[in-house]
């Protein structure tokens, strides 16, 4: 069987391999001949195996031509969020060592002062569309050659992690010796039980700098799959590319669910979602009424996966989370999972500690952090710092992560479980909860409301919200006090960035977590 995009485009050049947001289409032909192009490009640029290129893009044909070009030539290439401001990409662009930089004109005042911040030379800086002091993209593509380039080796993406407290660090794996078409491709969409067909379609509905979004679209590639990007989700647009390209994989996040939820009847009845067969979903813990109500209207295609830049991780079928709700699942085969406490005791089925995993492939170190990578480890085994439990049959039961737990009068208290309770009101579009100072209980709880349109912020709805969470919650629970916000602050992956919420409560004081 063909192995991986190259010898998959090269077998059956004229099959649809791409859709980009605006609908124009790539055939697995077009594909492979613009990555080559890319590649050397990119060694005209003076670039060689273990060298950095950062791209800074929307969701776009380009994103995946980058990628196929780093995954060919040994090359690492850093997908950088384009929502950092500049001093904040050009320190990623600094650490990483990037020799060169791929932008887009829709981020040029940033990536300008970003690349002059890195003191990045005038001929690595290339970019899509106008951008002051750039190269125009073309210049690495146009005049190469399309034909596969000589002496190809396995590259792959270093992304940086968002991290909870101080600058983000590269995930850097070692390259893997042997030609690309040696490689294992497919990973975590074959644990998943997703089968390479050509009839399948993958969605892509987040962005592709983060991980998980881009490990998809591009084992999609490498197993055959056609793949179709959106660069602005909006649940509308989902159902109908869903409809429209008989899409048969997507990877979400639990607000895309919620939101998908809200639509009207009549508007989800408009549209045949029946061709899912894996709709996996990760990166935030998702409600229970919220994955109740997703497997009702989707079916079983409804699966959860737990794991993250590092590596992992768990995989949860919809019947086994049926079973036992609340579940994200248990290891990979490729992977081990264990809950330790504080002093690096391993803990029994049933007690709850922080979550570690053990991966029998994918070593990594954080880029230029020895102290860091040596922090999160108890040997072979990382954390990201999550805390949960085992149960007897080895499925792992997520509580919250650690920074986020809340210490009031010595209870420990998980927000994860007070937003899933406020999510089930009508009034609220989103939720964060999290610990606030307190002189006498170390903290309390504090919830952060989006309200629904049709609902007004103010102190009605608050006590009405404070009441509910009366008869769904403990005495402990409870939040105290509830605020509102026009917008909460979400990555585009569905991540709540819940510091920027709590860090001003917490101002010249030090939490105990």
């Amino acid at each position: 069987m063909a192995n991986g995009f190259w010898a998959h485009a090269q077998a059956n050049p004229d099959r649809l391999a791409l859709v980009d947001p605006d609908g124009v289409e790539w055939t697995a032909g077009e594909l492979y001949a613009a990555s080559n192009r890319l590649v050397h490009g990119l060694r005209a640029a003076g670039l060689g195996s273990g060298d950095v290129f950062s791209v800074i893009l929307p969701n776009s044909a380009e994103y995946i031509v980058a990628y196929m070009a780093a995954a060919q030539a040994g090359l690492y290439m850093v997908p950088v969020n384009h929502h950092l401001v500049a001093p904040e990409i050009a320190w990623i662009l600094t650490d990483s060592e990037t020799k060169v930089l791929i932008g887009h004109e829709k981020f040029a005042d940033r990536i300008a002062a970003a690349a002059d911040a890195a003191e990045l030379p005038a001929e690595a800086r290339f970019a899509i569309g106008d951008v002051p002091g750039f190269r125009p993209f073309a210049e690495l593509t146009d005049g190469h050659s399309a034909d596969l380039p000589a002496d190809r080796s396995v590259g792959v993406t270093m992304n940086y992690t968002s991290g909870t407290t101080g600058r983000p660090r590269g995930v850097r794996r070692p390259l893997s010796p042997g030609s690309p078409e040696d490689a294992r491709y497919g990973g975590t969409l074959l644990i998943y039980g997703v089968k390479p067909h050509d009839d399948n379609v993958h969605l892509v509905g987040s962005p592709l700098y983060h991980t998980a979004v881009l490990q998809h679209a591009q084992q999609s590639l490498h197993i055959g799959h056609g793949v179709v990007l959106m660069d602005k989700w909006r649940p509308e647009d989902m159902l109908r590319l869903i409809d429209r390209y008989r899409v048969t994989t997507t990877h979400m996040v639990p607000t895309q669910f919620h939101r998908l939820l809200q639509l009207p009847e009549d508007v989800k009845a408009e549209y045949d979602v029946s061709s899912l067969r894996h709709a996996v979903h990760g990166a935030a813990p998702c409600p229970d009424h919220v994955k109740r109500r997703m497997i009702e209207w989707w079916g079983l295609c409804v699966e959860e996966y737990y794991a993250a830049s590092e590596g992992g991780g768990t995989f949860c079928s919809a019947q086994e989370w049926l079973d036992r709700p609340g579940t994200v699942g248990k290891a990979w085969p490729i992977s081990e999972i264990g809950i330790f406490d504080d002093e690096h005791n391993r803990l029994p089925a049933g007690e709850v500690g922080t979550v570690y995993m053990l991966m029998r492939a994918g070593a990594f170190k954080y880029h230029k952090d020895t102290e860091k990578t040596r922090k999160g480890r108890i040997g072979d085994w990382f954390t990201v710092g999550d805390v949960g439990i085992l149960d007897e049959d080895g499925y792992l039961y997520l509580r919250d992560r650690k920074i986020d737990m809340i210490i009031s009068g010595g209870q420990n208290i998980y927000p994860a479980e007070i937003e899933g309770a406020l999510l089930r009101h009508p009034g609220v579009g989103d939720a964060a909860v999290f610990g606030i100072p307190h002189e006498d209980w170390g903290e309390e709880v504090k919830a952060v409301i989006e309200p629904n349109e049709s609902f007004a912020a103010g102190p009605e709805l608050a006590d009405e919200l404070l009441a509910f969470c009366a008869e769904q919650l403990a005495t402990y629970k409870r939040p105290r006090s509830i605020d509102f916000i026009v917008e909460m602050p979400r990555d585009p992956n569905g991540k709540l960035q819940k510091r920027r919420l709590r860090d001003p409560y917490w101002e010249g004081r030090e939490r105990a977590v």
